[in-house]
């Protein structure tokens, strides 16, 4: 029963990471900014940091099932 929850959590998280990932690396090769108004290099790190961690707990929600 628990498996059900555990398995859509650790989708969403990882594609959510996945994504955000993907998005930033074509912002930046791009030369185009992360987010408006904010550092180029302060936004990269942190949308990279939050793509990373999305996709490290996805990953861990989806094997712990």
């Amino acid at each position: 029963m628990e498996s059900g929850p555990a398995v859509f959590a650790g989708t969403v998280f990882a594609l959510f990471g996945a994504a955000l990932l993907l998005w930033t690396g074509a912002r930046v090769l791009r030369r185009a900014p992360v987010a408006h108004g904010v550092s180029p290099v302060a936004s990269t790190a942190l949308a990279t940091v939050f793509g990373v961690l999305f996709l490290v707990l996805g990953v861990w929600c989806l094997t712990h099932i």
